[in-house]
């Protein structure tokens, strides 16, 4: 293995090709089964996202909210446990992890977040356990021995700021897990990235041997600068104009934008941030009409295949890269040279 993933020193001719969640366009998303898919497809890498449970245990699920991607519905016995909040500044009703224990949780199956647009992946509902990162971890060490080749892990941080204010830090608990897998040196490839920069800061200074990713939405601002500094926070795109990638430069390895930022013809967020050393990602590569562009839309039908090779190709084009995709073979087969 050769440590942190995929040196930001070391050049590629191709991007690295992500498995987003591991296959979503085929299994439900985070479970085993779509991790399993995304490594026998050729990934580079798989990405995980991570929230808390009561009792401090880090799962892998796209949101802390549960009621879309779970049967958690379907057990009266957490019926109560249904409730609104506000996170990160949106007001959501249903159930949050941090409400469960661990052995609480594990007692749930996994479902498609998009049944109707997936509805193959449905199929495999109601089937599967939440798994835990420490779980992940495992696997796609398992992984890479099996498929003899070196598999990364990047790993999405979800609402550190609202996870703090809590009394869960997911700061020490990433540590506790990355260390006890065998991932916190460097010796397996390891990215880390979030919408909040203070979390991969914070992260950066424990000593975890990773590279570190700044995610940037097409609009609004951060919260953790929200939560500190209210309406003075500066916007996402702010931190990737000239001047906010200088900022970035040297806090952060890298910057992974929205693809829509990519796609207007006079954007220059690849080319800036290679000039300051800085990688750029980007997410998401989906094929569907319903996640496309306009202008690459074909035939009828959100889950309809539309002309998504040309809206790929004009992504490869920024040069970008690392590219996150819920259909790992169809990534593997146009973004790999």
């Amino acid at each position: 293995m050769s440590g942190v993933l995929y040196a930001v020193s070391v050049p590629r001719k191709s991007p690295l090709v992500i498995g987003h969640r591991g296959a979503p366009g085929y299994r439900p998303e985070h479970s085993r089964s779509s991790y399993e898919l995304a490594l026998a497809m050729g990934v580079d890498a798989v990405e995980p996202d991570v929230v808390a449970t009561r009792d401090g245990v880090l799962v892998l699920r796209h949101e802390n909210e549960i009621s879309g991607t779970t049967d958690v519905a379907e057990h009266p016995e957490f019926a109560s446990r249904r409730t609104s909040k506000k996170i990160d500044g949106v007001s959501l009703t249903g159930w949050f992890t941090e409400d469960f224990t661990w052995a609480e949780l594990s007692t749930l199956r996994t479902r498609e977040r998009l049944p109707r647009l997936r509805r193959s992946s449905a199929t495999f509902d109601d089937v599967q356990p939440i798994l835990r990162l420490s779980d992940l971890l495992e696997l796609i060490r398992s992984g890479s021995d099996e498929y003899g080749r070196e598999i990364g892990i990047v790993l999405e941080i979800k609402h550190a700021t609202y996870f703090e204010s809590i009394g869960l830090d997911l700061v020490p608990l990433i540590v506790r897990d990355l260390r006890q897998g065998g991932w916190a040196g460097g010796e397996l490839p390891l990215v880390i990235e979030a919408f909040e920069r203070t979390v991969l800061e914070r992260l950066k200074r424990e000593g975890i041997a990773a590279s570190y990713v700044y995610l940037i939405e097409a609009s609004g601002r951060p919260f953790d600068l929200v939560y500190a500094m209210g309406r003075a926070a500066p916007t996402y795109r702010s931190q990737v104009t000239p001047a906010g990638l200088d900022r970035l430069a040297g806090v952060v390895d890298g910057v992974s934008v929205s693809k829509s930022m990519l796609l207007d013809a006079s954007a220059t967020i690849v080319t800036d941030a290679h000039a300051r050393g800085l990688k750029v990602f980007t997410w998401t590569c989906r094929p569907e009409n319903a996640f496309l562009a306009a202008q690459f839309r074909a035939g009828k039908g959100k889950a309809t295949f539309g002309d998504y090779e040309a809206e790929w190709r004009t992504i490869a084009d920024t040069g970008i890269d690392g590219v996150f995709v819920d259909h790992p073979d169809l990534g593997v087969a146009f973004f790999r040279d």
